[in-house]
Protein backbone atom coordinates (compact mmCIF):
# COMPACT_ATOMS: atom_id res chain seq x y z
CA UNK A 1 0.00 0.00 0.00
CA UNK A 2 1.28 3.57 -0.38
CA UNK A 3 -0.04 6.99 0.30
CA UNK A 4 0.56 9.83 -2.33
CA UNK A 5 0.24 13.39 -0.52
CA UNK A 6 0.74 16.31 -2.44
CA UNK A 7 3.21 18.58 -1.84
CA UNK A 8 3.09 22.19 -1.71
CA UNK A 9 6.73 23.42 -2.73
CA UNK A 10 8.71 23.83 -5.96
CA UNK A 11 11.51 22.08 -6.48
CA UNK A 12 14.93 24.01 -6.78
CA UNK A 13 14.84 26.25 -10.18
CA UNK A 14 18.32 24.29 -11.14
CA UNK A 15 16.84 21.05 -10.93
CA UNK A 16 16.82 19.39 -14.40
CA UNK A 17 13.48 18.50 -16.11
CA UNK A 18 13.24 15.45 -17.95
CA UNK A 19 10.57 15.85 -20.96
CA UNK A 20 8.07 14.08 -21.88
CA UNK A 21 8.40 12.21 -25.57
CA UNK A 22 5.47 12.92 -27.14
CA UNK A 23 5.85 8.69 -27.94
CA UNK A 24 6.08 7.91 -24.27
CA UNK A 25 3.39 8.20 -21.48
CA UNK A 26 6.24 9.00 -18.66
CA UNK A 27 10.09 10.05 -18.71
CA UNK A 28 12.72 7.48 -19.39
CA UNK A 29 12.72 6.97 -15.35
CA UNK A 30 10.18 4.86 -13.07
CA UNK A 31 8.41 6.91 -11.10
CA UNK A 32 10.05 6.54 -7.69
CA UNK A 33 13.56 6.79 -9.27
CA UNK A 34 13.09 10.02 -9.45
CA UNK A 35 12.40 10.43 -5.81
CA UNK A 36 14.85 11.01 -3.13
CA UNK A 37 14.75 8.13 -0.20
CA UNK A 38 14.40 10.21 2.86
CA UNK A 39 13.73 7.78 5.65
CA UNK A 40 13.41 3.92 6.47
CA UNK A 41 12.68 4.90 10.06
CA UNK A 42 8.79 3.95 11.30
CA UNK A 43 6.77 6.26 12.56
CA UNK A 44 7.45 7.96 16.57
CA UNK A 45 7.02 5.83 20.12
CA UNK A 46 3.85 7.39 20.32
CA UNK A 47 2.38 6.25 16.59
CA UNK A 48 -0.43 3.77 18.25
CA UNK A 49 0.81 0.59 17.09
CA UNK A 50 0.77 -2.48 18.82
CA UNK A 51 2.80 -4.68 19.14
CA UNK A 52 5.36 -3.09 17.20
CA UNK A 53 4.91 -0.43 13.86
CA UNK A 54 5.52 -1.16 10.06
CA UNK A 55 9.36 -1.06 9.78
CA UNK A 56 10.30 0.08 7.81
CA UNK A 57 8.54 2.73 6.38
CA UNK A 58 9.45 4.31 3.26
CA UNK A 59 9.32 7.81 2.26
CA UNK A 60 10.25 8.92 -1.00
CA UNK A 61 10.09 13.01 -1.62
CA UNK A 62 10.83 15.21 -5.15
CA UNK A 63 14.31 15.59 -6.16
CA UNK A 64 13.67 16.92 -9.47
CA UNK A 65 10.50 18.60 -11.09
CA UNK A 66 10.08 15.62 -13.62
CA UNK A 67 9.32 13.95 -10.58
CA UNK A 68 5.72 15.35 -10.48
CA UNK A 69 5.47 16.66 -7.25
CA UNK A 70 4.18 14.02 -5.12
CA UNK A 71 5.60 12.03 -1.98
CA UNK A 72 5.50 8.67 -1.70
CA UNK A 73 4.63 7.22 1.83
CA UNK A 74 4.95 3.43 1.80
CA UNK A 75 4.68 1.15 5.01
CA UNK A 76 6.21 -2.05 4.45
CA UNK A 77 3.84 -4.37 7.11
CA UNK A 78 5.02 -8.06 6.77
CA UNK A 79 8.06 -9.50 4.97
CA UNK A 80 6.68 -13.10 3.20
CA UNK A 81 4.61 -14.17 6.64
CA UNK A 82 1.53 -11.96 6.08
CA UNK A 83 -0.44 -10.69 8.74
CA UNK A 84 -4.63 -10.78 8.85
CA UNK A 85 -6.38 -8.66 6.39
CA UNK A 86 -8.09 -6.87 9.45
CA UNK A 87 -4.68 -6.35 11.10
CA UNK A 88 -3.36 -4.72 8.01
CA UNK A 89 -6.26 -2.56 7.52
CA UNK A 90 -5.64 -1.18 11.14
CA UNK A 91 -2.28 -0.51 10.53
CA UNK A 92 -2.97 1.69 7.43
CA UNK A 93 -5.00 3.46 9.12
CA UNK A 94 -2.78 4.54 11.63
CA UNK A 95 -0.11 5.27 9.45
CA UNK A 96 -2.67 7.47 7.50
CA UNK A 97 -3.49 9.03 10.76
CA UNK A 98 0.54 9.79 11.33
CA UNK A 99 0.93 11.42 8.68
CA UNK A 100 -0.48 15.07 10.20
CA UNK A 101 2.17 15.19 12.75
CA UNK A 102 4.92 12.30 11.64
CA UNK A 103 5.54 13.22 7.71
CA UNK A 104 6.27 16.62 7.97
CA UNK A 105 9.38 16.80 10.42
CA UNK A 106 11.01 14.06 8.39
CA UNK A 107 10.60 16.13 4.75
CA UNK A 108 13.51 18.61 3.16
CA UNK A 109 12.38 22.20 4.16
CA UNK A 110 11.69 23.04 0.88
CA UNK A 111 8.70 20.07 0.80
CA UNK A 112 5.54 20.91 2.24
CA UNK A 113 2.67 18.28 2.34
CA UNK A 114 -0.87 19.10 1.34
CA UNK A 115 -2.46 16.08 3.00
CA UNK A 116 -6.32 18.13 2.00
CA UNK A 117 -4.77 16.01 -1.67
CA UNK A 118 -3.93 12.33 -0.53
CA UNK A 119 -4.73 9.63 -2.78
CA UNK A 120 -4.30 5.93 -1.55
CA UNK A 121 -2.94 2.99 -3.73
CA UNK A 122 -2.07 -0.64 -3.58
CA UNK A 123 -0.74 -3.81 -5.22
CA UNK A 124 -1.78 -7.42 -5.12
CA UNK A 125 -2.84 -7.77 -1.81
CA UNK A 126 -2.26 -3.88 -1.18
CA UNK A 127 -4.25 -3.24 -3.72
CA UNK A 128 -7.13 -4.73 -1.58
CA UNK A 129 -6.35 -3.81 1.38
CA UNK A 130 -6.38 0.23 -0.26
CA UNK A 131 -9.92 -0.76 -0.96
CA UNK A 132 -11.21 -2.05 1.80
CA UNK A 133 -9.36 1.26 3.74
CA UNK A 134 -10.92 3.54 1.23
CA UNK A 135 -14.54 1.90 2.20
CA UNK A 136 -14.26 2.70 6.02
CA UNK A 137 -13.66 -0.68 7.01
CA UNK A 138 -11.21 1.12 9.70
CA UNK A 139 -11.37 4.73 10.24
CA UNK A 140 -9.05 7.81 9.39
CA UNK A 141 -9.08 11.67 10.11
CA UNK A 142 -7.90 12.02 7.25
CA UNK A 143 -9.84 12.19 3.80
CA UNK A 144 -8.75 9.94 0.86
CA UNK A 145 -9.33 11.82 -2.72
CA UNK A 146 -8.70 9.27 -5.43
CA UNK A 147 -8.03 5.64 -4.99
CA UNK A 148 -5.80 3.25 -7.39
CA UNK A 149 -5.17 -0.36 -7.42
CA UNK A 150 -2.72 -1.98 -9.05
CA UNK A 151 -3.67 -5.89 -10.24
CA UNK A 152 -5.71 -5.75 -7.09
CA UNK A 153 -6.17 -9.23 -5.31
CA UNK A 154 -8.73 -9.97 -3.12
CA UNK A 155 -7.87 -13.99 -2.48
CA UNK A 156 -6.61 -16.52 -4.15
CA UNK A 157 -10.14 -17.58 -4.99
CA UNK A 158 -13.47 -16.81 -4.73
CA UNK A 159 -14.51 -19.35 -2.48
CA UNK A 160 -11.20 -18.49 -0.27
CA UNK A 161 -10.98 -14.57 0.05
CA UNK A 162 -8.50 -12.62 2.74
CA UNK A 163 -10.79 -10.98 5.81
CA UNK A 164 -12.69 -8.64 5.40
CA UNK A 165 -14.87 -9.39 2.10
CA UNK A 166 -15.28 -6.67 0.48
CA UNK A 167 -16.22 -7.68 -3.36
CA UNK A 168 -19.99 -8.29 -3.36
CA UNK A 169 -20.17 -9.77 -7.16
CA UNK A 170 -23.45 -6.35 -7.66
CA UNK A 171 -21.85 -4.05 -10.45
CA UNK A 172 -20.99 -0.72 -9.17
CA UNK A 173 -21.56 -1.43 -5.53
CA UNK A 174 -18.70 0.31 -3.71
CA UNK A 175 -19.79 2.74 -1.81
CA UNK A 176 -17.15 5.20 -2.71
CA UNK A 177 -17.71 8.86 -3.84
CA UNK A 178 -14.10 9.70 -4.92
CA UNK A 179 -12.43 8.94 -8.36
CA UNK A 180 -11.09 5.43 -8.98
CA UNK A 181 -8.95 3.82 -11.17
CA UNK A 182 -7.75 -0.11 -11.58
CA UNK A 183 -4.89 -1.22 -13.46
CA UNK A 184 -4.95 -4.60 -14.35
CA UNK A 185 -2.44 -7.08 -16.00
CA UNK A 186 -4.02 -9.47 -18.72
CA UNK A 187 -1.18 -12.42 -17.47
CA UNK A 188 -2.18 -12.13 -13.83
CA UNK A 189 -4.89 -14.93 -13.81
CA UNK A 190 -2.85 -17.29 -16.07
CA UNK A 191 -0.90 -20.11 -14.11
CA UNK A 192 2.77 -19.80 -14.41
CA UNK A 193 3.26 -23.76 -14.34
CA UNK A 194 0.96 -26.46 -13.06
CA UNK A 195 2.44 -26.37 -10.02
CA UNK A 196 0.96 -23.10 -8.51
CA UNK A 197 -2.41 -21.06 -8.72
CA UNK A 198 -2.38 -17.73 -10.45
CA UNK A 199 -1.29 -15.34 -8.79
CA UNK A 200 -4.47 -12.75 -9.52
CA UNK A 201 -7.32 -15.24 -10.31
CA UNK A 202 -10.47 -14.28 -12.03
CA UNK A 203 -13.29 -13.82 -9.87
CA UNK A 204 -11.28 -12.06 -7.24
CA UNK A 205 -8.41 -9.19 -9.33
CA UNK A 206 -9.19 -6.52 -10.95
CA UNK A 207 -11.67 -7.46 -12.95
CA UNK A 208 -14.33 -7.87 -10.50
CA UNK A 209 -12.39 -4.41 -8.22
CA UNK A 210 -13.25 -2.39 -11.61
CA UNK A 211 -16.81 -4.24 -12.31
CA UNK A 212 -17.77 -2.73 -9.02
CA UNK A 213 -16.47 0.40 -9.07
CA UNK A 214 -18.92 3.53 -8.81
CA UNK A 215 -18.28 6.79 -11.53
CA UNK A 216 -16.10 8.52 -11.69
CA UNK A 217 -14.04 5.17 -12.44
CA UNK A 218 -11.07 4.25 -15.17
CA UNK A 219 -9.76 0.77 -16.04
CA UNK A 220 -6.71 0.14 -17.80
CA UNK A 221 -4.74 -3.70 -18.25
CA UNK A 222 -1.51 -4.20 -19.49
CA UNK A 223 -2.55 -6.92 -21.85
CA UNK A 224 1.07 -8.81 -22.08
CA UNK A 225 1.96 -8.61 -18.33
CA UNK A 226 1.82 -10.38 -15.62
CA UNK A 227 1.21 -9.73 -11.52
CA UNK A 228 4.87 -9.07 -10.46
CA UNK A 229 6.31 -7.45 -13.84
CA UNK A 230 5.98 -3.71 -12.31
CA UNK A 231 8.37 -4.66 -9.82
CA UNK A 232 12.46 -4.15 -10.20
CA UNK A 233 14.30 -6.52 -12.87
CA UNK A 234 15.92 -9.02 -10.06
CA UNK A 235 14.13 -8.03 -6.80
CA UNK A 236 16.30 -9.12 -3.70
CA UNK A 237 14.79 -11.85 -1.34
CA UNK A 238 11.87 -14.05 -1.21
CA UNK A 239 9.87 -11.81 -3.16
CA UNK A 240 12.19 -11.34 -5.70
CA UNK A 241 12.53 -15.42 -6.31
CA UNK A 242 8.79 -16.15 -5.83
CA UNK A 243 7.94 -13.14 -8.61
CA UNK A 244 10.02 -15.07 -10.89
CA UNK A 245 8.37 -18.64 -10.58
CA UNK A 246 4.98 -18.24 -9.03
CA UNK A 247 3.48 -15.88 -11.51
CA UNK A 248 3.45 -15.94 -14.92
CA UNK A 249 5.24 -13.42 -16.40
CA UNK A 250 5.33 -11.48 -19.40
CA UNK A 251 7.90 -12.08 -22.02
CA UNK A 252 9.09 -8.27 -22.87
CA UNK A 253 10.94 -6.16 -20.61
CA UNK A 254 9.70 -4.94 -17.26
CA UNK A 255 10.74 -1.09 -17.86
CA UNK A 256 7.89 -0.75 -19.89
CA UNK A 257 5.31 -1.79 -17.40
CA UNK A 258 7.29 0.13 -14.63
CA UNK A 259 7.32 3.60 -17.04
CA UNK A 260 3.45 2.59 -17.80
CA UNK A 261 1.97 1.88 -14.76
CA UNK A 262 4.15 5.09 -13.46
CA UNK A 263 2.79 7.19 -16.13
CA UNK A 264 -0.91 5.89 -15.58
CA UNK A 265 -0.40 6.57 -11.67
CA UNK A 266 1.35 10.35 -12.13
CA UNK A 267 -1.71 11.01 -15.16
CA UNK A 268 -4.32 9.73 -12.45
CA UNK A 269 -3.33 12.24 -9.29
CA UNK A 270 -2.25 15.21 -11.78
CA UNK A 271 -6.41 14.97 -13.13
CA UNK A 272 -7.90 14.36 -9.72
CA UNK A 273 -5.35 16.06 -7.82
CA UNK A 274 -4.44 19.52 -9.32
CA UNK A 275 -7.70 19.51 -11.78
CA UNK A 276 -4.96 18.69 -14.57
CA UNK A 277 -6.24 16.41 -16.84
CA UNK A 278 -4.36 16.39 -20.17
CA UNK A 279 -2.07 13.65 -19.71
CA UNK A 280 -5.50 11.15 -18.54
CA UNK A 281 -7.26 11.88 -21.13
CA UNK A 282 -4.40 11.76 -23.86
CA UNK A 283 -3.76 8.28 -22.79
CA UNK A 284 -7.78 7.45 -22.58
CA UNK A 285 -8.18 8.34 -26.01
CA UNK A 286 -4.58 7.31 -27.44
CA UNK A 287 -3.50 3.86 -25.40
CA UNK A 288 -0.80 3.43 -27.77
CA UNK A 289 1.17 6.45 -25.85
CA UNK A 290 1.75 3.89 -23.39
CA UNK A 291 5.00 2.21 -22.98
CA UNK A 292 2.81 -1.11 -22.63
CA UNK A 293 0.31 -2.46 -24.92
CA UNK A 294 -2.99 -1.37 -22.76
CA UNK A 295 -6.12 -3.39 -24.01
CA UNK A 296 -8.86 -2.70 -22.36
CA UNK A 297 -8.95 1.06 -21.29
CA UNK A 298 -11.97 2.34 -20.06
CA UNK A 299 -13.37 5.55 -18.60
CA UNK A 300 -16.50 6.13 -16.92
CA UNK A 301 -17.02 10.13 -16.01
CA UNK A 302 -19.24 11.00 -13.38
Amino acid sequence: MALYPCYLAQPPANQFEIPIQSHELTPQISLLQSWDFVTAAPPPPNHGFRPSPPNPLLIFTPSVAASHGYIVVAPQFYDWIPISGTTEISYAAKVTDWLSEGLQPLLPDNVKADLLKLALSGHSRGGKTAFALALGHAKTKLKFSVLLGIDPVAGSSKNSRIFPHILTYVPHSFNLSIPVTVIGTGLGPEKANCCSPACAPDGVNHKEFYNECKEPCSYFVAKDYGHMDMLDDNPPGIVGELSGCMCKNGIYPRDLMRRTVGGLVVAVLKASLKSEDGDFKAIVNDPALAPAKLDPVEFVAA
